[in-house]
């Protein structure tokens, strides 16, 4: 079982991190979030849960509207061909489930078998959102905090282009 919301907030407050989260019914997809947040501020996401055929295991953190080329994204960060990691995978590395994928999540990965990828773009958000480790709710994190976070829990991203460099392979 992975930690509690209240467990990553006080992991936050640790870390003089100051956040805004934001309760809301549960959401699972992008379109969903799209249809209740009204305006909330900020950089709105989607989070890949991504595994290659070597074992490797990426989060990937983009802007919603992203256009990532799944079939030329290995190429991108260097990997072997990429899928979707199983829910199960998901659950024992991140302690979340589909639908709640979160950089937040990376706090439950002691072992630090999980890469960071943040999109480039996404960076040119000085706030980001993202679920607290559940998707019943959204956090508004500044973008150079979000960075001090996964560097805190062992994850310091690789920041590549992802949508450019996918859409010239």
């Amino acid at each position: 079982m992975g930690k509690t919301r209240a467990a990553l907030m006080a992991f936050l407050d640790g870390l003089a991190i100051k956040t805004e989260t934001v309760e809301h019914p549960p959401l699972f997809t992008v379109a969903e979030s799209q249809r209740l947040r009204g305006e909330l501020p900020g950089g709105h996401t989607k989070n890949l849960f991504l595994k290659d055929k070597k074992g490797a295991v990426f989060l990937l953190v983009a802007e919603e509207e992203a256009d990532i080329d799944m079939k030329s994204l290995h190429r991108v960060i260097g990997s072997a061909r990429l899928s979707f990691g199983k829910p199960e995978l998901l659950e024992a590395l991140l302690g979340v489930t589909p639908g709640s994928v979160t950089p937040f999540a990376v706090i439950n990965d002691a072992e630090q078998k999980v890469e960071v990828i943040l999109d480039e773009a996404l960076l040119a958000h000085a706030e980001l959102n993202f679920h607290p480790l559940d998707n019943s709710a959204t956090t508004r994190i500044a973008r150079g905090d979000l960075i001090a976070f996964l560097e805190a829990t062992g994850h310091p991203p690789r920041i590549l282009s992802l949508q450019s460099a996918s859409q010239t392979q």
